[in-house]
């Protein structure tokens, strides 16, 4: 009686190394597309938020151009320096440095008369573009937006460079004292 007892004890032991190692292998199989599935969620949602952190950025740059006025200006700067520098501060460091700033565009556009039929014509280069009633069109064109993991083995999920673009415009308010509108766009 006392050897089947210690043979099911052995049998019982074994199991239970046997199983252990089932564990690590099962763990083992189940990690590697747990972290595959994260790299790409990660891969394909980057730009979703770099998009919409640029909007955001592009957004609060036209809401504050349209309410400046000439006292409001530091540094003798013009309206279209200010807005750029609005839009790249808040822009999360996405639009950084020369090379982000050269992605941002301000554009005005004058109004046609209630009734009329014609168009609305770009006054960019003009020194009078800021005046009110004019659209002033901030965007962002073609930034890069680079993936953050590429997946090992498969390439990238997304392209190695996928540019995003973003627009916001409004029109000027009513000023008596307007800044000098500067080099547009």
């Amino acid at each position: 009686m006392q050897k089947s007892g210690k043979s099911s004890s052995k049998i019982v032991c074994s199991h239970r190394k046997l199983r252990r190692g089932s564990e690590l292998m099962e763990f083992t199989l189940v990690l590697f597309p747990l972290l595959a599935f994260l790299t790409v969620l990660v891969d394909i949602s980057w730009p979703i938020v770099a998009k919409a952190a640029v909007q955001r950025a592009v957004r609060e740059g036209v809401r504050q151009g349209i309410t400046l006025t000439a006292s409001q200006m530091n540094n003798g700067a013009c309206l279209t320096d200010t807005v750029k520098s609005i839009v790249q501060s808040n822009s999360m460091g996405l639009l950084n440095g020369a090379t982000g700033l050269s992605y941002i565009k301000v554009n005005y556009f004058a109004v046609p008369a209630p009734g009329s039929t014609a168009p609305t014509t770009d006054v960019s280069g003009q020194s009078n573009a800021d005046a009110s009633g004019n659209i002033m069109q901030v965007s962002v064109q073609g930034l890069p937006v680079d993936p953050l993991m590429p997946v090992m083995g498969l390439g990238n999920v997304v392209p190695a460079s996928l540019p995003i673009s973003v627009y916001s415009s409004d029109l000027i308010e009513p000023t008596t004292n307007p800044p000098c509108v500067g080099v547009a766009p």
